[in-house]
């Protein structure tokens, strides 16, 4: 340059990372390892993150009279008949489907995408896709952009009520699980015992394909059983009195599958003749548990609370005693040693300490409401509330996972209710809140990541935009 000036240049943190990754990229550096592109993505977007400069600003609110749901960049109202994203620079509705009648109502539902490195059979398995389970035992697979009805398969008929949808391996082995089967009262008077409790059908999903259906059943695991669960290929089955105990899922369905099945093919089982999946036979009942299954681990704990995760293995239990309600004790799930009543072990093998003495008898200080693991960015994330009168404060604070620093926090405006039900997701640049009010109501507030400039600091709480959805005539309608 003329006269060997130097030339000043104003650059954002990190741009200089960015445009070295993007030019290798493009020289084609990652073609055979797209992983360590993903994983050098993630590192910047964690330094952008946790920059000073960055902050999270509330660009949307909506309100409901019915659940709201969040997954995966799309926020779901009137169950699920309406679809909003939430990537785009300000919500947007996605569909709007016509209202459903009370029979097709849905009762769960979950969030299919698409695995990595595999043929798939169909075009639109390489999309996402939401699983749903309506109040009649139908299972339907939905466009998650369009809301189009891509697979249908009838589950069962009115002996049974399915009412919720899990993974058992996310993303690969999805279970159903029916409402608890109960005799009318005339039957139970009669004297008539029931000694089937659930029933569960297991899916292999993309493609979505029937593994089999069974029964949980008194006289297999003893007359005490109050609920059952599946996951990580654990059955698990609570009984009263908060004894827990835990079986190989994957050894039953091996041991006691009597025959496989597929959907759409015809069968002909203990004198029915159907379709598999096809209204009104759904599906036939192919694993029969014959005798109770070897045990693998046991525990006792108040109200059931079980859980199980870290690394190595550990498990949470509460004593089970009342009075030691809120009170958790964290043990070694090798050799059952207690590690430390306060403590929290994360999916990363981290120990978060927590103090759950401060929730009920000294409101007015700091107290953690949720403890999370944000594993991409391998972030720990906490909700911390201060309950002052009638009103909460709550903020999201990112802490280091490896030394617990505090890195980041982002204040959430709303007031905050510890006694209403809360939802606090973080979805790279998103922050998302939904609270359930006395009375279903719903309200969902979000916040987006953006550069701090001078012209959001002169912005006002007053001057934030709000959406409402109000319903009219089976349309919904976005006021500003």
């Amino acid at each position: 340059r003329a006269g060997g000036g130097r030339r000043a240049a104003s650059r954002a943190p990190g741009a200089h990372n960015i445009c070295c990754l993007l030019t290798r990229r493009a020289h084609g550096f990652y073609a055979r390892d797209a992983g360590v592109a993903h994983r050098k993505n993630l590192g910047l977007l964690r330094k952008i993150i946790c920059q000073e400069s960055t902050k999270f600003k509330n660009v949307w609110t909506t309100h409901s009279a019915s659940p709201i749901a969040y997954e995966r960049g799309r926020i779901y109202l009137d169950n699920y008949q309406c679809c909003i994203s939430s990537i785009a620079q300000e919500p947007r509705i996605l569909y709007q489907k016509p209202k459903c009648s009370k029979s097709e109502k849905i009762e769960d539902a979950l969030l299919l995408e698409c695995p990595l490195g595999e043929m798939l059979p169909s075009a639109s398995d390489y999309k996402s896709s939401l699983i749903v389970l309506t109040v009649q035992n139908w299972l339907l697979r939905l466009s998650a952009d369009s809301g189009e009805i891509l697979e249908k398969i009838y589950l069962a008929g009115a002996c049974c009520k399915f009412r919720y949808l899990s993974w058992d391996t996310p993303q690969e082995i999805m279970v159903v699980k029916s409402a608890q089967n109960k005799l009318p009262a005339a039957a139970r008077q009669a004297g008539i015992q029931q000694s089937v409790l659930f029933y569960l059908a297991v899916f292999q999903v993309l493609p979505l394909s029937f593994i089999g259906m069974l029964e949980i059943n008194k006289k297999i695991f003893g007359n005490s059983v109050t609920d059952v669960a599946v996951s990580n290929g654990i059955l698990i089955v609570m009984h009263s009195m908060g004894l827990v105990r835990l079986y190989n899922f994957q050894a039953i369905l091996e041991q006691f599958m009597e025959q496989p099945f597929d959907l759409g093919h015809e069968f002909n089982w203990n004198g029915q003749v159907g379709v598999v999946g096809k209204y009104p036979f759904g599906l036939p009942y192919n694993i029969k548990i014959t005798d109770t299954p070897p045990l693998l681990f046991e525990a006792s704990s108040l109200e059931n609370a079980f859980q199980i995760g870290g690394y190595p293995w550990h498990y949470i239990i509460t004593p089970n005693k009342k009075k030691h309600k809120g009170v958790f004790h964290i043990c070694s799930l090798k050799d059952n040693a207690l590690v430390n009543n306060t403590v929290t072990v994360t999916a990363s093998g981290r120990v978060v300490k927590t103090r759950f003495n401060l929730l009920d008898d000294d409101p007015e200080q700091e107290t953690f409401k949720i403890v999370d693991y944000e594993d991409e960015l391998d972030l720990l994330s906490t909700v911390a509330v201060t309950q002052i009168g009638a009103d909460g404060k709550a903020h999201l604070d990112f802490h280091c996972n490896e030394h617990g620093i505090l890195l980041k926090s982002i204040p959430l405006l709303e007031s905050w209710d510890v006694t209403y039900s809360h939802e606090v997701y973080f979805d790279k640049d998103l922050v998302l809140h939904i609270e359930q009010k006395p009375n279903r109501r719903f309200s969902c507030y979000v916040y987006q990541m953006v550069c701090d400039t001078a012209k959001d600091d002169e912005c006002s709480s007053h001057e934030k935009t709000e959406r409402v959805f109000c319903k009219k005539g089976g349309r919904i309608f976005e006021y500003i």
